[in-house]
């Protein structure tokens, strides 16, 4: 008898557990799409170790810091060390920070800065180009914030696979309207909370959709093997 309760509870467990994480607009199972459909890096973005660098199949921190180094050196440093030291490892993961032309010299600086705290930087992306191109891209997203001045902003985006951007929207447990397309790298405390849940809940999602993936294609394989053998 016991052990049949035991097992009852193991198998009732998860799915109580599924139900009562599905019943919530954000959750660790799956991140909110804010906006779909949106367009590639495009070509006259030049980066700085001149790659090619996509937003298709990766998953992207994209940022637009503009031209203003020193006044947001800070910013990037907290992505470093909150996101980017955390996540770097995924070799889909990355981050994009798109800026104004003539500020390469700077960004070196700032990227042999990096190097004493991180081990690899292979996955930090900068791209430079004409202030009109980048203000153009970035209100092809139709984000509820803009640019400013100096062709940037304190906000980055969570942008997936398929160039969806990613975030929060919904009713969240306390009832409140829970709406967040973008973080605000000002914030170290917002980072560390907020986004970096939010990063972790998408590279969750895609893992644990390859592997759903992969179960389905060795059943197939088995499949036509048994075909194959008859």
């Amino acid at each position: 008898m016991k052990k049949y309760l035991v097992l009852s509870v193991l198998f009732i467990l998860p799915i109580v557990a599924y139900m009562f994480f599905a019943t919530a607009s954000h959750n660790s199972l799956f991140l909110p799409i804010i906006s779909k459909n949106h367009s590639d890096i495009p070509s006259q973005f030049v980066s700085l170790n001149k790659e090619n660098i996509t937003l298709d199949k990766n998953i992207t921190v994209l940022g637009f810091p503009g031209s203003d180094i020193e006044e947001v050196k800070a910013n990037l440093f907290n992505l470093n060390q909150k996101i980017y030291n955390k996540y770097g490892g995924f070799k889909d993961f990355q981050m994009v920070m798109i800026l104004p032309d003539g500020n390469q010299e700077k960004i070196k600086a700032i990227m042999l800065e990096f190097r004493r705290l991180s081990n690899d930087l292979k996955n930090w992306h900068f791209l430079f180009g004409k202030p009109e191109d980048i203000e153009t891209y970035f209100n092809s997203f139709h984000f509820k914030n803009t640019l400013n001045d100096k062709s940037g902003t304190s906000f980055v985006y969570i942008i997936d696979k398929e160039k969806c951007v990613r975030g929060r929207k919904g009713q969240k447990i306390k009832g409140k309207v829970e709406y967040r397309e973008c973080y605000n790298t000002i914030s170290a405390a917002e980072l560390h909370n907020e986004m970096s849940d939010d990063v972790k809940i998408l590279l969750r999602e895609y893992r644990l959709a390859l592997k759903k993936n992969k179960r389905k294609d060795e059943f197939r394989d088995k499949i036509e093997q048994e075909v194959k053998k008859n």
